[in-house]
């Protein structure tokens, strides 16, 4: 059982304080939502206050299959899967909502797929960017399992290895699977110089383009965490047909803080 790391200061700690917080932030998408049966999607994971007006956005538009595979960045350096890919292969993610299971056999099908994938408990100990995903997953699809990878690297030929094993075992699995990629978008820079470099990152986003969006990080110093788990569902999504990537919501913390010279970015793709 993986016990939660940031719940009490990422979002509530109680059962029916953080029920009613993701019914309040999903509420009033319902009436304008129209669930798309999505390959992947792109979703923010800073604390609720800031970023779960557009994680609800997507969340509002899925229609969520009983797998997800959730791919995050290591923000806490601690890793020991000898590929880079830090996997919790069985058992379940402990939530105030209940508890997440992984789904071992799909689990077990990712790691036969890609020498990059190993099991690494540690990686994931301290690690929020999957788990402040799980109480939107539990309220929209109470039956979820997820598949839940920690990616340690930030290179294109790692990400587009990883993203064609992805789309070989989801082609091939009896049931729809989807692949949600954990990120926020630049961090702590000054408002208008952030949203320039944001819509970079989303431009090769809409591109469906993992090698690019990981050069114009580069390139453009654009501090998105989860760049590599991007790159790397964008290179499954394209593998697995997908045309066209959907930019539901964008903002930034400026908009909930008031303080424009340090912000962090936060968007949601629904990618079809």
């Amino acid at each position: 059982m993986r016990r939660p790391a940031v719940s009490g200061r990422f979002y509530p700690d109680g059962r029916d304080a953080l029920a009613r917080d993701v019914h309040a932030l999903l509420a009033p998408l319902e009436p304008f939502a129209h669930p798309a049966t999505a390959r992947a999607a792109v979703v923010p994971h800073a604390g609720y206050v800031y970023s779960g007006v557009t994680a609800a956005h997507v969340f509002a538009r899925l229609q969520l299959p009983r797998l997800v595979v959730i791919l995050a960045p290591n923000h806490t350096g601690v890793c020991r899967a000898p590929g880079g890919v830090s996997l919790w292969e069985a058992g379940a993610f402990a939530t105030p909502l209940g508890d997440v299971p992984v789904d071992a056999v799909l689990a077990d099908a990712l790691r036969s797929a890609s020498p990059l994938v190993a099991v690494d408990h540690a990686a994931h100990q301290d690690e929020h960017a999957i788990e402040v995903e799980l109480p939107f997953l539990l309220v929209r699809r109470p039956d979820v399992s997820i598949v839940p990878l920690i990616l340690a690297w930030d290179d294109w030929d790692q990400a587009g290895a990883l993203g064609d094993a992805l789309a070989q075992v989801v082609r091939g699995w009896a049931e729809p699977v989807l692949l949600l990629a954990s990120s926020d978008l630049n961090h702590y820079e000054p408002a208008a110089l952030s949203e320039l470099k944001d819509a970079q990152a989303l431009a090769a986003i809409q591109e469906l383009d993992g090698a690019e969006l990981l050069r114009r990080c580069k390139s453009e110093r654009i501090s998105m965490c989860g760049r590599a788990p991007v790159a790397t569902v964008l290179a499954a999504a394209r593998a697995l047909g997908s045309t066209r990537a959907e930019v539901v919501d964008y903002r930034h913390s400026g908009w909930v803080t008031g303080d424009e010279a340090r912000v962090v970015g936060y968007a949601g793709v629904v990618i079809l």
